[in-house]
């Protein structure tokens, strides 16, 4: 498995996971719009996608970062909005590698802080956050 930075060369991969993404939130499939939405983020440099693949360059996972401030540390944040494995490869390290590959960049970018939230129900993912350090209103300060 590797970790890649997306780019626009990868918009139909990112775009076909997010779609699947937002079908585990029980949104209706419309590819044409995830795709639209995907290559909007990349063309405006407004989010950082990074990519999950198998070592056959096959597309399991993503994760999407958005910048924000924190007023109170006066500082710029990352927040950690989409994260996706395809239910297939879950409960392997692919999870972990992405929330590592975020966090790494966020410490390369000298944010204050990484935030994420997930579904109240959403159990598993907020087992692998709570294993990785992800505190609190599920920020991981950054050190």
């Amino acid at each position: 498995m590797k970790i890649i930075q997306a780019n626009i060369e990868n918009l139909d991969t990112v775009a076909e996971l997010f779609d699947l993404y937002r079908q585990f939130y029980e949104q209706e499939s419309d590819i044409g719009a995830a795709k639209q939405f995907i290559k909007q983020r990349l063309e405006l440099n407004d989010s950082t996608i990074f990519l999950a693949l198998t070592t056959k360059n096959e597309p399991i996972g993503f994760t999407q970062l958005y910048p924000a401030f924190s007023s109170v540390a006066m500082k710029p944040m990352l927040y950690l909005n989409d994260l996706f494995v395809i239910s297939t490869v879950r409960k392997s390290g692919i999870g972990k590698a992405l929330l590592d590959a975020a966090y790494d960049f966020a410490l390369d970018t000298g944010v204050g802080n990484l935030k994420l939230a997930t579904a109240v129900d959403n159990f598993s993912a907020k087992s692998l956050y709570e294993n990785n350090e992800y505190q609190g209103n599920s920020i991981r300060p950054l050190h």
